[in-house]
């Protein structure tokens, strides 16, 4: 059912936790794709032919928009699921999704997941904070007590869209490389489309070690996706988060136009302002 996209970044030990967890908590026929960036010893590639599941690879780091969108070719499913590789699936997290989708009738949809996190995140709970100390028995028997309200305008991976829609919109946008910024840029594109369906799932949870290929690896150059959104919508991500996504906030259906009053205009002349200085100033 699911078309599971993972990019990779020299961060095998993760990676083998996050397929374990696919292959022992999962139920539906789905697949598992995942892009390889450097491996220099091959031992990434080697694990993922042993296991079976089929690869991109690229000598280079060519940043996780790039590398989503070369193995997002090679999907066969109706549904994508963009994941981050130092995620562990917990049980019974496709049956809350399968489930949605089947009441939303149609494609036009981005749903998403709830993060644990030991720091932050939807829920914070702490099992390990990195995989040497990763209590899986501690948040298998926790699991049921860690509940939040589904939420509104979420924009984190794990995220689940339709195929097409996928192809649509033309995935990332790889002027975000090496990648933050892109997941507001992707909601972005859904909402000049017509999507007002932004819905993370309570039930769909996976506990996140917390991006370490991309924030957390001091040899990845951080990009400013911030400036790179506020350049090319006019508006900052915090302003596309607080009056179009209303993100943080309980879930109560799809999402209308924004109310325009005097915050939204106070606000929105301090994304002009900006997006005029950073205009002169590149």
């Amino acid at each position: 059912m699911f078309s599971i996209i993972i990019p990779t970044l020299n961060n095998l030990k993760y990676l083998k936790l996050c397929i374990e967890s696919l292959k022992k908590n999962s139920k539906l026929n789905n697949e598992i794709l995942v892009h390889v960036s450097e491996d220099f010893q091959n031992e990434t590639r080697n694990f993922l032919k042993n296991e079976n599941i089929n690869f991109t690879h690229t000598n280079e780091n060519v940043g996780l928009c790039t590398a989503i969108n070369i193995i997002a070719k090679k999907i066969t499913k109706k549904y994508l699921i963009y994941v981050h590789d130092d995620m562990y699936f917990c049980p019974n997290w496709e049956e809350p999704l399968k489930d949605e989708i089947s009441k939303i009738n149609h494609n036009n949809f981005y749903i998403s997941g709830s993060m644990i996190e030991p720091n932050s995140g939807h829920i914070k709970f702490n099992c390990g904070q990195t995989i040497e100390s990763f209590d899986e028995e501690k948040l298998l028997n926790n699991l049921d007590k860690l509940s939040i309200n589904d939420h509104q305008g979420s924009h984190f991976a794990p995220h689940c869209v339709h195929s097409n829609i996928w192809r649509e919109i033309g995935g990332f946008s790889e002027e975000f490389n090496p990648g933050i910024g892109s997941d507001p840029d992707f909601n972005m594109k859904l909402w000049k489309i017509g999507c007002r369906i932004f819905k993370g799932l309570s039930a769909f949870k996976v506990y996140h070690f917390g991006s370490l290929t991309t924030r957390k690896n001091k040899k990845v150059k951080q990009n400013r996706g911030d400036k790179t959104f506020l350049k090319k919508w006019g508006i900052s991500t915090s302003f596309f988060k607080k009056y179009y996504l209303r993100s943080g906030t309980i879930y109560n259906g799809p999402l209308n136009e924004p109310k325009k009053n005097v915050f939204y205009f106070f606000d929105l002349l301090k994304c002009k302002i900006k997006y005029f200085f950073i205009k002169r100033i590149t």
